[in-house]
């Protein structure tokens, strides 16, 4: 799914500068001799295309989306989809390219269209999260709702309370401003049982829900029983919090690791506790793209963790002096020849992040592919985004 994700989040970044990229969808089951067809008869109606320049790069993406699909001897199992356009960001160049895969799971949507973006929209279905948590953290002052989707935590609801403080006002009986508070209060949860069930109850997926906060106010909102009855049926526990806000939603899911231990979350945090233990050690554990790649080479690699966010390329660049050189960079960062300093092009280049991966599940090495979505993700970030845990020390 990571290498879906990529894809997903690459095609969505593109805009057509015209109405000029292809997007194409062929169910299971279905010949692809039809699409063939079918995008033959395109072709003729995309040759009446006013704009010279639109109608050579629809064309273009056509043709090289009917010369691949001939590579086909049939239609995969779950499917087929298939992108092409002309991706170039400057007004008059061309950079038509084309992308194809097979779904994950049997696809039978039928689609074939043109527009100034990628049709995504039924590739984020095949990624959706099948582990969603709700979580409510709430004190008498505020209410965060939020949804723990797979490794990611996101902010849904957020609700400031009218309840009064415990302190009497001047001129008022204790007993009143106390049902005044009571009345308050019982409104704030009704409120936040309202937001939990716009939040929740159109979440298809949703395992079980999670209530936190400071003190007393967490139990008496989930004993009232304000929620409704399918979100209250899903309470897995309640937590003691120090906070309400969106540091609260995260430290409800630390301090739910009991409830949460076979989620992707708790278990990547189990293997980067783990690393981070080993670290410490001088443990059977090596980190840096260099190290990792001579630990590959040897054989001694026996899970791979790398960064969803490692971005490096190894390229090849030619500088205005025309020398050529190999470097390991960020796709878009601005590189120097060594030898003369003069500013260099990217000529070639393979992405590390795959190749890694590759290399790895060639070896009978694990692979783990590590979020910045939590405290832990984002320190192996800084510390690079590439490590291992080895077989043997070296």
């Amino acid at each position: 799914m990571y290498r879906l994700r990529k894809l997903i989040k690459e095609l969505d970044s593109y805009r057509g500068r015209h109405t000029e990229l292809v997007s194409v969808y062929i169910p299971a089951g279905y010949q692809v001799s039809d699409v063939i067809n079918q995008l033959t008869n395109e072709k003729s109606t995309a040759s009446n295309i006013k704009s010279k320049t639109t109608r050579k790069n629809v064309l273009t993406a056509l043709e090289k989306i009917i010369q691949h699909l001939r590579l086909l001897k049939q239609t995969p199992e779950n499917g087929f989809v298939v992108f092409s356009g002309n991706v170039s960001p400057i007004e008059g160049k061309e950079d038509i390219r084309i992308w194809s895969f097979e779904p994950p799971i049997k696809m039978n949507q039928k689609m074939y269209w043109c527009d100034q973006k990628f049709v995504i929209e039924p590739l984020r279905d095949f990624i959706q999260e099948k582990e969603v948590y709700g979580l409510i953290v709430l004190d008498a002052k505020e209410a965060y709702i939020g949804l723990l989707k797979g490794k990611s935590i996101v902010v849904v609801k957020h609700d400031d309370s009218t309840v009064p403080s415990k302190s009497v006002k001047g001129g008022m009986s204790a007993r009143r401003y106390d049902r005044i508070r009571e009345d308050a209060l019982n409104e704030f949860f009704r409120k936040i049982a309202e937001l939990a069930s716009q939040a929740f109850l159109q979440e298809k997926n949703i395992k079980g829900v999670i209530i936190g906060g400071p003190g007393p106010i967490k139990e008496m909102f989930y004993k009232g029983n304000y929620l409704h009855y399918e979100i209250q049926n899903k309470v897995l526990g309640v937590k003691d919090t120090s906070y309400t806000d969106e540091t609260g939603l995260e430290e409800i899911v630390h301090r739910s690791e009991d409830l949460l231990k076979e989620t992707s979350i708790a278990k990547e945090r189990e293997l980067l506790n783990a690393f981070f233990t080993e670290l410490q050690k001088d443990g059977k554990i090596t980190y840096g793209l260099k190290e990792v790649e001579k630990a590959l080479e040897m054989g001694a690699v026996e899970t791979l963790l790398i960064s969803e966010e490692f971005d490096k390329i190894r390229g090849k660049f030619i500088c205005q002096n025309e020398h050529e050189f190999e470097k390991d960079a960020k796709k878009d960062m601005d590189v120097k020849c060594p030898e003369c300093l003069a500013p260099a092009k990217l000529h070639q280049f393979k992405d590390l992040n795959e190749y890694l991966i590759e290399r790895a599940k060639t070896l009978g090495a694990k692979v783990e592919v590590i979020s910045t979505q939590t405290g832990e993700g984002k320190q192996f970030k800084e510390l690079g985004g590439i490590a291992a845990f080895l077989r043997y020390k070296i």
